[in-house]
């Protein structure tokens, strides 16, 4: 005989408990930059432009690498822009993820969250992964593991049992809505409940991390907070990786006894969405500079820069200028004394000179 589902998904009473001041706090912020938000997107239509082709490409490319799923970056900037086909499973994925991160940019006000829907969503990441079981629930139990330094595997933590997947999504999915549309609990509270349960579900064979990630937006979007389509928020994830799976793994404890604390989990997503806001405020405002040289603008970036800054980061900060200008205009800024250059190969890094003691 099988087990029943036991897990409740309690989107009333669970999200009060996550009213502490530090929470409230980051809240309120966002609110504020949500309330900034319409000035900006009026005020800046062909900025607006350049950070959405910039944040298509990090997005795809940040989701998929955070997976393990690489490939180079002009291979992926062709991807994302349709200027090439998939040569590999990789890139065949990284073509899918594109299509459903394109469709949700455009489509979110018009795609609810339901288990259909959702099942949908994973189909279109895999559409073309040729033998792929996009759309499907998992058919075998899986597990969360971890490797640790001396390369041994091990389980962080064991997702529904592959049989009650479908009922668990389903009441899942039910819960969310239902409390949606009460309106009763901020959605900055909402979203990152229920993407953690979604992850603790793991309903499919493969991709759900990437659906997490897609899912957030598209309710981020629903909610009206559309930062995420102009700064990539799976980028932000990537630079803080470790920060994300301890965060996940604190707040699944216990997950299945209905006893686990949210708090771990909404507090890392509130810190990346309001991270999110103080990046595109700052790149509206660089980006408006296109009346200076784009040495000028290289050179303000550095000078907003606390510490070291390297190429890569410089890169997307100035996504409207050339890796050749980028690398001139640092060589050129040595030379002159305005930085000194750190490291070599992949750690080189520039630190403004009046910066150092």
């Amino acid at each position: 005989m099988k087990e029943i589902f036991m897990r409740i998904f309690d989107y009333k009473e669970a999200p009060k408990r996550l009213i502490t001041p530090e929470i409230v706090r980051l809240i309120a912020s966002i609110h504020e930059h949500k309330g900034r938000q319409d000035l900006f997107l009026e005020a800046n239509t062909d900025e607006l432009h350049t950070l959405l082709d910039a944040a298509m490409i990090q997005s795809t490319g940040s989701s998929n690498r955070i997976e393990g799923i690489f490939t180079s970056d002009q291979r992926l900037r062709e991807l994302v822009r349709k200027k090439a086909e998939p040569h590999n499973r990789s890139e065949q994925e990284i073509a899918g993820y594109r299509e459903v991160l394109a469709t949700i940019h455009e489509s979110y006000d018009y795609i609810t969250p339901v288990p259909n829907v959702i099942l949908q969503i994973h189909r279109d990441l895999y559409s073309y992964s040729a033998g792929a079981s996009g759309g499907t629930y998992k058919n075998a139990d899986n597990i969360i593991a971890e490797t640790d330094a001396q390369g041994q595997q091990k389980t962080r933590f064991i997702p529904v049992p592959a049989f009650q997947t479908a009922e668990a999504l389903e009441s899942l999915c039910d819960n969310f809505r239902q409390a949606w549309r009460e309106g009763l609990i901020d959605p900055l509270l909402l979203i990152p409940v229920f993407v953690l349960d979604f992850l603790c579900i793991h309903p499919f064979n493969d991709g759900n991390g990437r659906m997490s990630r897609l899912l957030t937006l598209l309710l981020l979007y629903k909610a009206g907070y559309i930062v995420g389509k102009y700064i990539s928020i799976e980028m932000l994830i990537e630079r803080t990786k470790e920060t994300y799976y301890e965060a996940l793994q604190s707040s699944s404890q216990k997950w299945h006894e209905n006893q686990n604390t949210y708090e771990p989990f909404v507090k890392y997503f509130l810190g990346i969405i309001l991270k999110a806001y103080n990046e595109f405020e700052n790149r509206i405002q660089y980006l408006g500079r296109k009346k200076f040289s784009k040495g000028e603008r290289i050179k303000a970036v550095i000078e907003q820069t606390l510490g070291k800054i390297t190429k890569k980061e410089i890169m997307e900060h100035c996504p409207d200028i050339s890796k050749v200008t980028i690398e001139r205009t640092l060589t050129q800024l040595v030379r002159d004394g305005f930085i000194t250059k750190t490291g070599a190969g992949p750690s080189t890094a520039y630190v403004r000179k009046n910066s150092m003691l």
